[in-house]
């Protein structure tokens, strides 16, 4: 007896499928590869499981995608062999988006332009049968039951699931029939599927076969050879793009693809792609990379995290000759040898990053702008490879305005007595730039690193240095600038003497809200400025881990003061006449002022407004 069940679709799958049905995109091909990208990963699947129990082949031991297409019937189907669906499947996999980074996905599709490529580089899927089927059936036998199921839906909101006879199912395995609607027809025709299993699914390691209704013949294809373990020399650069396509599930074209097979004490073959543009998933908190592991053409999981988090956009197969293929996921996690593999392609992907660094700065620039922020996570949390690293990192800086700089670069246009590479670490580059500190670096043109990644505040501390050289914050400490001499230093110094009885006076103002006061030699043009004691962090680490926490900064900034600077000199003056009750008054708007430059609202907004009208009435009455 047949049973069916009529349910409703998850929210955000209904919200897609809107989507999917009523937008117009440059390129429908894209759904056939997604459905075959499914069958071939199926296939796979049960060809991993069938080594530790070969029960699950049902005597029928080879793989394939099987695809038909009858134009008259307004039908095309694309069927396999491979692990199949349970009814609890069919409705988790087809009625859910079980995927991180799904309202991203469809806020990012609804504010993209007509005619573009979303599809393809965002990897929906299943769901893409809907831009060319008025209804799709799904029918499917899973691996080792006797049970059959259907799931059938025209994709409107609602769902059947229902219970079929096993004669009109697979022996195992899944057969989607998609009812083309009228404007999507020529998706039956012959020469359409040859072309686009061609252009995008020619090297998924299924064999991949083609019957058209009318003719007694099923013509094969695709072979399912596995392109990793040709020779180079015997691979396309249109292949290449091909494959990269299919197994990254992307529509960009590769920046860089890494093709090799590295013999020794451990023997694999890779085929590893850096994209041109960053996934949507880049920054999914969970980190995880994409890399196809396979033991001797058997694939055996994406989820073996062989690279480090670090390199999780690279995209591609790593096939092994040495691991067994009944390995457990559970015995990935400590395995020598796939330890030893990750550490030498990891190796060999810094290499050739720096490698296209030097030949190709354009692509390169791309692959910066992309991947920068995720790469520089390994100075980070690889010690060990920060010399690799080292060589293929990239920054702006005060002087480089859009140009990328290297840190050799930069130590080698070191002034005179310049002993420090300095950074600022901030929100922006604009932010940055706005920063009264970098005003004595700018006076003696000095270069400093723009740091705006979030990880920036963490490498940089931990990182001893490059080539001797070390890091140095110019919102930290104190400045050592005296011994650099200034661009243009006609200008007359005013007297640091004077500026410190200042200092000590407004000292002890301001006890409660600084450490300590003292004379600067990081301002140029700005009359204070706040920096971070020598010792602990610098503020801008400080203000990322306070807003983590959700509180303010626990330690007590250091406030700076420019003798130079006509406000200062003034106060100098009262200061050295002993007028203690008018520094005090002005203390408070100094450190208020200090507080606003360093892109804060003053500590108490109310008292600073008051002493502003104050000082006004004063002058103006």
């Amino acid at each position: 007896m047949t049973t069916t069940e009529r349910l409703s679709f998850e929210t955000e799958v209904s919200r897609l499928l809107h989507l999917m049905v009523h937008s117009v995109y440059s390129n429908k091909d894209i759904f056939l590869r997604e459905l075959i990208s499914n069958s071939a990963d199926a296939c796979e699947k049960l060809r991993y499981l069938s080594i530790a129990d070969p029960s699950l082949l049902g005597g029928e031991g080879g793989f394939g995608i099987a695809i038909e297409a009858d134009k008259d019937g307004k039908r095309l189907v694309v069927a396999d062999n491979g692990i199949g669906m349970s009814r609890e499947e069919l409705k988790d996999n087809l009625g859910t988006i079980a995927r991180s980074g799904t309202k991203a996905f469809l806020d990012s599709l609804e504010q993209k332009a007509e005619g573009t490529a979303l599809i393809g580089q965002f990897g929906v899927g299943f769901y893409s049968a809907f831009m060319v089927a008025a209804k799709v059936r799904v029918v499917s036998r899973k691996a080792g039951t006797s049970e059959a199921w259907a799931w059938e839906s025209d994709g409107l909101g609602t769902y059947e699931l229902s219970s079929v006879d096993v004669a009109d199912a697979p022996l195992r395995g899944t057969r989607v029939e998609l009812f083309l609607n009228d404007e999507s027809l020529d998706y039956a025709e012959e020469h359409t599927v040859d072309r686009i299993v061609h252009a995008y699914s020619a090297h998924v390691p299924v064999p991949i076969s083609l019957k058209v209704a009318g003719k007694d013949e099923t013509r094969e294809l695709a072979d399912g050879s596995a392109l990793w373990v040709k020779p180079k020399a015997q691979v396309s650069a249109e292949e290449y793009k091909e494959f990269y396509h299919n197994v990254a599930m992307a529509w960009d074209d590769p920046a860089l693809t890494l093709h090799y097979r590295a013999e020794g004490r451990q023997e694999y073959n890779v085929l590893l792609f850096v994209p041109e543009t960053k996934p949507f998933d880049l920054f999914d908190p969970s980190r995880k990379g994409r890399v196809k592991l396979y033991v001797r053409r058997v694939f055996i999981t994406d989820e073996a995290e062989i690279l480090p988090a670090w390199l999780r956009f690279v995209r591609g197969v790593i096939d092994s000759e040495d691991l067994p293929l009944n390995i457990s996921r559970e015995m990935l996690q400590k395995n020598p040898v796939l330890e030893a593999i990750g550490k030498a392609v990891t190796g060999r992907v810094l290499t050739e990053l720096s490698k296209l660094a030097d030949s190709n700065a354009e692509l390169f620039a791309k692959v910066w702008d992309a991947f920068g922020p995720v790469i520089k996570e390994g100075l980070y949390e690889a010690a060990d490879r920060r010399d690799d690293l080292f060589k293929v990192v990239r920054f702006k800086t005060t002087t480089s305005g859009e140009s990328w700089r290297t840190l050799t670069d930069v130590v080698k246009d070191f002034k005179e007595n310049q002993t420090s590479i300095y950074y600022a670490l901030g929100d922006s580059a604009e932010q940055v730039l706005a920063s009264p500190h970098l005003e004595g670096y700018a006076a003696r043109g000095l270069e400093v690193l723009l740091l705006t990644d979030p990880v920036d505040a963490f490498w940089v501390r931990t990182a001893l240095g490059f080539e001797g050289k070390p890091f140095k914050s110019v919102t930290q400490g104190a400045a050592d600038l005296d011994n650099i001499k200034k661009v243009d230093d006609s200008a007359e110094e005013a007297p640091k003497a004077e500026a410190a009885g200042l200092a000590a006076t407004l000292k002890d103002a301001l006890a409660d809200v600084v450490s300590d006061v003292r004379v600067s030699a990081r301002l140029a043009t700005s009359p204070v400025c706040l920096v971070a004691a020598d010792f602990g962090l610098d503020k801008m680490t400080e203000k990322l881990l306070a807003r983590q926490e959700g509180k303010a900064a626990g330690t007590k900034p250091v406030l700076e003061i420019n003798p130079s600077h006509s406000l200062i000199k003034a106060l100098t003056a009262k200061a050295t006449a002993g007028n203690v009750a008018a520094i005090k008054d002005a203390a408070a708007l100094l450190y208020g002022q200090a507080r606003i430059l360093d892109g804060e609202a003053p500590d108490d907004p109310a008292a600073f407004a008051a002493a502003v009208s104050r000082m006004m009435e004063r002058e103006l009455g």
